[in-house]
């Protein structure tokens, strides 16, 4: 459980944002406007009917426009991540890259807004008057106390969600880690000894929402850097901490630890040690939430505690304590009830719902890819993984029904069965599935033989690699080449081989595998040394066949046919197989699968068939229930034609081999779409 190398540098970091469109978001039109009737439905004069329909009843809103998927996400950038006070515009990477994560996660529409005041008046008078073009609000680091009375008073004038994630996000997902480490040692909320550090608007909301599970007023002691929060005291105290206040002669962090069954840490690295930990009751639940670093790393409480469960902010850390869990599926619940707020009913379902979802069995989806963690529920795995994709069937629909329970719920869900099919269909699951198959590989680190490594391009790719831990790059390619571009780019290629087949000590060894295969193709063995030597992918292609790497990359310099030649000539494919291509296309979310794209030019019926199974296995493996369309210039005979005869040979093969997939043709590109 060792840091990780930090992934990304200010270089990546800076080349990420300003790389073709600058930024993060950008808006999408959802209907069509390619004709002058478009244009007169979608504006004027027909944009004028839904107008006059939503001035007779404003919740035709949500009927006639966008309002009902779209969230705002709004700071005046007083508390940017740990930055501290940048302001508004320096915010605005933060609130874009939140509007994504609202998008990749529960398919809500997001936007960021800037609001550059420090005035609470001025703030909440702002927000509120922008707030008909919203479904929801997310408030994002805005500096306590403000935030306090900010998100107090847009609720008391707003009749729709408002959230500030910094406090409840936290909170929620905290309480669900709480919950499942409660039942793993016995414990009830009524009984607990709680601290609390950091009494900002995390640790204050925290606090709150565990109050409102079950532990008690009197047992919970709320810290801050004068020390323990108690009535009476009067050195940096505001309301918020003052109701939160007990009656106790404990005065220091130290003296609050002593006998604690729950330390909640929401302040700085190193703020505990492990003579603290060591004071702790039986079995210490430790959620050390610090950012980027603890309060106490797990390797020091499990020193000097190895009955203790431990939770962090840190994805390298088993119990991530992560509002991505939150946040976009508390919102998805919220808008699809067109909820006027978000509860404490609401939060506490949420936070339920994500811990059962730790409790229940893992699928094979997820625990594949967290290969290496013990992906089943005890102390290591006391929440679900951010990237569960249960989390998007499971949290909306707990969200939902609380709204409806409370009375807040304005289009009450009739049937859950189907909410939960059509959440499942709002999941993106190619992208879901790559982060798993990311995370797969991060725990069983491959060798990757990068064979163009004098491109910038390529040679950006091995760093990547190498950065996130999925194993060990190599670059083909002239050393003193390699070594000048990645200069030139301002990199370092510590961790990354370079393998130049002029210093190559196995080029005898590729030659003697590559001359026997060519010698009958009208190849010398000097021909075949010269290939080897100066052919980047026939010198690649041999070290990936003798076991000098895992997988090969390669395509930016040379076109698709020529890269593949040269492959073949060192690899076979495997007995019963044939090469064939598939392109990916991505669009709005939606993966389409397209082969033979790129091999073979007029494949028979058996090979169409073969290609259809492959290509399904691979979709299914990438999260998508494969549905295969075999495409021909015909629709179900229609022209009847001779060539399409293949075509329909190839269906009639599936149909002898009962595949688990549906399937048919022919058919046009558009049926196929359609």
């Amino acid at each position: 459980m060792s840091k990780e190398k930090e992934p990304i540098t200010d270089a990546d970091a800076l080349a990420y944002h300003a790389e073709g469109k600058p930024g993060k978001v950008a808006i999408l039109p959802t209907k069509p406007l390619m004709t002058q009737r478009d244009l007169s439905l979608g504006y004027s004069p027909g944009v004028a009917v839904p107008c006059l329909e939503i001035a007779k009843d404003p919740l035709k809103a949500y009927d006639y426009t966008a309002r009902g998927n779209f969230v705002a996400v709004i700071s005046n950038g007083t508390a940017v991540l740990g930055l501290g006070n940048l302001g508004a515009l320096a915010s605005k990477p933060v609130m874009e890259g939140k509007a994504i994560l609202f998008k990749r996660f529960a398919d809500v529409d997001a936007i960021d807004i800037e609001v550059d005041t420090r005035d609470v008046d001025e703030f909440v008078n702002c927000v509120r008057l922008l707030g008909p073009s919203w479904g929801g609000i997310n408030l994002e680091d805005i500096a306590a106390p403000e935030c306090f009375i900010i998100e107090s008073r847009l609720k008391e004038c707003m009749d729709i969600p408002i959230f500030h994630d910094d406090q409840h996000g936290t909170a929620i997902i905290t309480a669900a880690a709480l919950i499942n480490a409660a039942n793993l040692t016995g414990r009830k909320l009524a009984n607990m000894k709680v601290v609390v550090l950091g009494a900002g608007s995390a640790g204050i909301a925290c606090l709150e929402l565990i109050k409102r599970m079950g532990i008690r007023h009197e047992n919970a002691l709320l810290v801050d850097k004068q020390g323990v929060i108690y009535e009476g005291r009067t050195e940096g105290m505001n309301q918020w901490k003052s109701a939160h206040a007990v009656k106790t002669n404990k005065r220091t962090l130290e003296e609050a630890m002593q006998g604690a069954d729950l330390f909640m840490g929401l302040a700085a690295k190193g703020a505990v040690t492990k003579e603290m930990v060591k004071s702790m009751a039986k079995n210490p639940i430790i959620f050390a939430m610090a950012n980027p670093d603890p309060e106490i790393t797990p390797e020091e409480v499990y020193e000097v505690r190895s009955d203790a469960i431990v939770a962090t902010g840190r994805s390298d850390y088993p119990n991530q304590v992560n509002n991505v869990m939150g946040f976009p599926y508390i919102f998805r619940g919220a808008l699809d009830v067109r909820a006027s707020q978000i509860n404490e009913e609401m939060k506490i379902a949420a936070a339920e719902a994500i811990a059962k979802l730790a409790r229940d069995d893992v699928p094979e989806e997820v625990s594949a890819a967290y290969s290496g963690r013990k992906m089943h529920y005890g102390p290591e795995y006391i929440i679900p993984a951010p990237f569960d994709p249960r989390l998007m069937t499971t949290v909306p629909v707990a969200v939902a029904e609380a709204a409806m329970k409370t009375g807040v719920a304005r289009r009450p869900i009739v049937d859950i069965a189907a909410y939960r099919k059509e959440l499942a269909a709002r999941r993106d699951p190619t992208a879901s599935a790559m982060q798993q198959l990311f995370e797969k590989v991060r725990h069983n680190p491959q060798r990757v033989i990068f064979a163009e490594g004098e491109e910038e391009k390529i040679i950006r790719a091995a760093i990547q690699w190498r950065d996130n831990g999925y194993g060990q790059p190599i670059l083909v390619g002239r050393t003193e080449k390699v070594k000048n571009a990645a200069a030139g780019m301002g990199v370092d290629l510590d961790g990354i081989t370079i393998a130049n087949a002029a210093v190559s000590p196995h080029v005898d060894a590729y030659i003697d595998h590559l001359y026997p295969r060519m010698q009958r193709k009208g190849f010398l063995w000097r021909d075949v040394a010269r290939m080897v030597k100066n052919d980047r992918n026939i010198f690649a292609a041999c070290m990936l066949q003798l076991g000098h790497g895992d997988a090969l990359i390669t395509g930016v310099t040379r076109n698709y046919t020529v890269s593949l030649d040269n492959i073949s000539r060192v690899i076979d494919t495997k007995p019963g197989e044939f090469l064939f291509g598939i392109t990916l296309a991505v669009v709005k979310g939606k993966t389409l699968f397209f082969s033979d794209t790129s091999v073979n030019e007029l494949p028979e019926s058996p090979q169409l068939a073969h290609i259809a199974v492959k290509t399904a296995d691979l979709a299914r493996r990438l999260g998508h229930t494969p549905r295969v369309a075999f495409l021909s210039f015909s629709t179900f005979g229609n022209p009847m034609r001779e060539k399409a005869a293949r075509i329909r040979d190839a269906v009639k093969a599936l149909d002898e081999m009962q595949v688990d997939f549906e399937y048919d043709g022919e058919m046009s590109a558009a049926v196929a779409l359609n």
